[in-house]
């Protein structure tokens, strides 16, 4: 497949390196000058010390260079950029399977989600370009944890919320190729949920020490 990740922080690597190790195309797009050329370097570098080819794989383009012919869409930009992409995006993002990463959570005071009771940020993207096929997913892991691929010895968990079936089994297919577990939640509304619960899981980094490197996981 080929994978347009818009955004070059934290979570777009890891995402971007369990994307790479199960051998899909990656395009990356950022708003920033040289933020996207820097992102790409940086793979290289990792996969030069692996012995991996994997990062030629990585093609820099903008928005909308990267976003035509791509197969899945990755948003790993903050809360409401999203949005706004995918309104800009238009038509170019009809029938094309687009994944929301965000967490709306209030910065300044990690007390609160910014969304409006009864809505999430996906459901707003998805009201924003309604061509648009969106799924939740990957705002439950933090970067390490992606780019490790495993928390406490056992693959990630990734849980995914969509209305569209098609779309997330696409999804579900790029995070098992990855080396990780596919957790259908449901509709797009059950982003909702995911959302406040990740809200959750970061209060909880200081008080349990667990230094952004946690992830959550379902056992039997």
């Amino acid at each position: 497949m080929i994978v347009t990740i818009v955004g070059a922080g934290r979570l777009a690597e890891g995402i971007a390196v369990r994307i790479l190790a199960g051998e899909h195309r990656i395009r990356v797009a950022d708003a920033e000058p040289g933020k996207a050329d820097t992102f790409a370097a940086g793979l290289s570098a990792r996969a030069g010390r692996d012995g991996d080819r994997s990062s030629q794989s990585v093609i820099v383009a903008g928005v909308s260079e990267a976003i035509a012919g791509s197969d899945v869409v990755v948003l790993a930009v903050p809360y409401p950029q999203g949005r706004a992409i995918v309104r800009e995006q238009g038509a170019a993002l009809s029938g094309v399977t687009v994944v929301d990463t965000c967490n709306p959570v209030d910065f300044s005071t990690f007390d609160s989600l910014l969304t409006s009771p009864g809505m999430s940020a996906a459901e707003e993207i998805a009201d924003a370009n309604p061509r648009a096929r969106v799924v939740k997913a990957f705002n439950t892991t933090f970067a390490s944890a992606l780019v490790a691929g495993w928390v406490g010895g056992l693959p990630l968990d990734v849980f995914l919320a969509g209305d569209d079936a098609s779309a997330k089994s696409r999804v579900a297919a790029l995070v098992t190729d990855g080396g990780m577990r596919p957790v259908d939640t449901g509709p797009l509304r059950r982003a909702r949920e995911l959302e406040a619960f990740q809200l959750l899981h970061m209060t909880l980094q200081g008080p349990l020490g667990l230094d952004w490197a946690s992830s959550l996981k379902l056992l039997p």
